[in-house]
């Protein structure tokens, strides 16, 4: 027999497969839940569980500025590294 959820756990679940930025597989596997439980909650959900329209475009503009900012930290140490070099072959 499956597990029983409570409804918090299933709104928390809803609300973090919409707007973590994460692939619902994902959500599921790291809930410990199957992903087509998930994806029947998702489904069932009321338009009140949801979260607001404003807070998923703004979890996916923070996804994609957290993207941005690894990019831009690992070119930095490249630029660091380049720099290092080429002072060195200058002697």
């Amino acid at each position: 027999m499956g597990r029983i959820h409570t409804e918090e756990f299933r709104r928390e679940a809803v609300r973090m497969a919409l707007t973590s930025g994460l692939k619902r597989r994902q959500v599921a596997s790291d809930l410990g839940i199957g992903f087509s439980t998930l994806a029947e909650w998702i489904q069932k959900s009321r338009p009140g569980d949801l979260p607001p329209a404003a807070d998923i475009d703004l979890a996916k503009e923070n996804e994609r500025l957290r993207k941005e900012n690894r990019l831009l930290l690992e070119e930095r140490e490249i630029l660091k590294k380049a720099t290092k070099f080429f002072a060195g072959q200058s002697k």
